[in-house]
């Protein structure tokens, strides 16, 4: 499968690209890197996209964050999401790599989850549950049964500030994005 191709003699999981795929359809509009103060009306929009992944530690689930995405390549996120999943199972993360996330990933497939209700937790503003990648029967054009390879995601998002539109065209994206990867990589800077 394309995400676990070895590139310089590391493996590749699905959540090294997300971080990037997620950053190159958001780019798009500045709703995505706002975060809202809890308890007050005004909304902050950051140049920094920052993206929280979800790591599972002895200590519970973390969410360190991935600075400045967008000035990363797919190496340098991967290079730094292991760092900070090691630093995490060690106990060994800084409170400023615990702070500062304007999205969140959460790879529940990691654990084996098939599907999620994933929860905002402010001041961000949207967080993204991914699925096992699993091989289901499905029906083609002509009506025959085919093994298909499917993953579901599942969306939360604060309403205040990200319209359910808004990301439903971004799911699609997204989806488009893991079915074409190439596409993803064509758009890359």
């Amino acid at each position: 499968q394309w995400y676990q191709r070895r590139v310089h003699g590391k493996q590749w999981y699905q959540r090294r690209v997300h971080g990037k795929q997620w950053y190159q359809r958001r780019v798009h509009g500045k709703q995505w890197y706002q975060r809202r103060v809890h308890g007050v009306t005004q909304v902050t929009y950051r140049a920094a996209h920052n993206i929280g992944i979800a790591v599972d530690t002895p200590q519970g689930l973390l969410v360190p964050n991935i600075k400045n995405v967008q000035q990363k390549s797919i190496l340098e996120i991967s290079e730094e999401l292991i760092a900070l999943a090691g630093r995490g199972r060690d106990g060994k993360l800084t409170p400023d790599e615990m702070q500062g996330g304007t999205f969140t990933i959460s790879n529940i497939g990691a654990i084996g989850g098939t599907s999620c209700q994933p929860v905002v937790v402010p001041p961000e503003v949207c967080i993204v549950a991914l699925s096992k990648l699993q091989t289901l029967p499905r029906f083609d054009a002509d009506g025959n049964v085919v093994a298909r390879s499917l993953m579901n995601f599942s969306f939360s998002a604060d309403h205040r500030t990200l319209d359910g539109a808004t990301v439903a065209r971004f799911s699609e994206e997204w989806k488009g994005f893991l079915e074409n990867p190439t596409s993803m990589l064509l758009g890359l800077r």
